[in-house]
């Protein structure tokens, strides 16, 4: 059943089992000026068939057939079947947010998994349970380095998502924090300039590969953050980790992200799970709720809420976070991808992305169009000149079929004319030699 009908007569013996006469009466303590006395502007109901006409016509109104080259944070990765034969159980798909100590075995397990999952991939130690997005996790990464460092400065690479970095300074407002940024040069990021903007800094944030697709010295990165004793963040892209170091593996004391490309849609834009991962040392600095193994009084293994540092459930001073979101049936999603693809599956995936971006690369600069960094090596993104503005050349591309990609100048000064173009396992050569017709003057 997709939805509830609730009649007169549901609502009257309602009223009646609390002993109230109408529903008016509910909210007698609300002012009547505060009150939402009119109708609502909507279009009268409709007849089952009516609204399931007008809901058709809505959805045709979709673009579904475009070729897609848009990346920019979120990615057109095949979600296998097995995805969501997982997430539509019941035990699953209507599970409350996983906030109580009452909460069931099979939840639990699930996001121990998924812990497990992410402290593998990235290298750290502990991971907590999702409780929000890929750009919310950076600014709680900040607090985190605030609270273990005692200071307020934070160092972000101007290659790092522009949404990430605007969340950050967002947030950096309420917790007390400045931020500082630090040019990139020619697409990456110099670690000298790095070091020297990093004295006295909470924590310094690069992305790897960062918002050009160009991958970063990530282990010089580091360690010009720890010289500073600041500790360095690293934000990643999970698919990218079958190919790429773990940040924990080159001295990164947190690894943070968009979860998306790892079994879920793009969904329009979401929503998506972040992850959050630390080295040991910080783990009662982490927001949200960590979950862990153990064994119960006969001995068998279950799992607990091992820690929650939220202010429902610790002394409010102690509180670390206050995330009342949860993204734990997306997270989920990601769990199952990522062991439906195993290492080796992860590592090919990857792979694809690489050759096949190199296939576009090679295909555009053979058509004349000038890669923007082409000295830099690239997982699956890379930014192009088009020969004519940015968005124009969206314009163009989008009456053929084929969106080209993100405007770059969007976000940067002296970008006017460039676009990011993103080559997942899902491209073909000949949608790649589509696209190429398209832009290529």
């Amino acid at each position: 059943m997709s939805y509830l009908s609730l009649t007169d007569e549901d609502r009257e013996q309602m009223l009646a089992a609390i002993g109230t006469a109408s529903i008016d009466e509910l909210f007698r303590d609300i002012p009547a000026a505060m009150r939402f006395s009119r109708e609502l502007n909507v279009p009268p109901a409709l007849a089952e068939a009516e609204l399931t006409r007008h809901l058709e016509q809505l959805a045709a109104k979709n673009i579904l057939d475009d070729v897609s080259f848009l990346g920019a944070g979120m990615y057109d990765h095949y979600v296998p079947a097995v995805v969501d034969a997982v997430l539509q159980r019941g035990e699953f798909l209507t599970a409350y947010t996983p906030y109580q100590p009452e909460l069931s075995q099979g939840i639990l397990q699930a996001i121990f998994e998924y812990q497990t999952a992410i402290c593998e991939l990235t290298g750290m130690d502990v991971s907590n349970a999702s409780g929000y997005d890929g750009t919310t996790v950076s600014a709680e990464a900040c607090f985190v380095a605030k609270a273990e460092t005692g200071r307020t400065k934070i160092v972000v690479t101007e290659a790092t998502n522009p949404q990430v970095r605007q969340v950050a300074k967002t947030y950096a407002r309420g917790f007390g924090l400045e931020v500082v940024e630090v040019p990139h040069d020619g697409g990456t990021t110099d670690p000298d300039r790095l070091r020297a903007a990093a004295t006295d800094a909470a924590a310094v944030i690069f992305q790897q590969p960062n918002f050009f697709g160009c991958l970063e010295p990530a282990p010089d990165l580091a360690a010009a953050a720890l010289e500073a004793d600041a500790l360095p963040v690293a934000h990643v892209d999970l698919i990218s980790l079958g190919v790429l170091e773990a940040p924990g593996n080159y001295g990164c004391a947190l690894a943070v992200g968009e979860g998306q490309s790892a079994g879920n849609f793009i969904s329009y834009g979401g929503p998506h799970y972040g992850f959050l991962a630390a080295r040991e040392s910080l783990i009662r600095r982490l927001p949200g709720r960590i979950v862990g193994e153990t064994v119960d009084t006969a001995g068998k293994r279950g799992y607990v809420l091992t820690l929650q540092t939220r202010e429902q459930h610790i002394r409010r001073e102690k509180a670390t976070s206050n995330i009342t979101t949860n993204q734990t049936l997306l997270a989920l999603a990601g769990l199952v991808h990522l062991s439906l693809l195993g290492p080796q599956g992860l590592r090919e995936t990857g792979e694809t992305c690489m050759a096949l971006a190199q296939y576009a690369k090679d295909a555009l600069e053979a058509r004349g169009l000038e890669l923007l960094f082409p000295e830099k090596a690239t997982f699956k993104e890379f930014a192009v000149r088009a020969g004519r503005s940015g968005r124009e050349a969206v314009r163009a591309a989008r009456a053929h079929g084929v969106n080209p990609g993100y405007p770059l100048g969007r976000d940067y000064g002296g970008m006017d004319d460039a676009l990011l173009v993103a080559v997942t396992e899902r491209r073909t050569t000949e949608e790649i030699d589509r696209l190429v017709e398209v832009l290529a003057p």
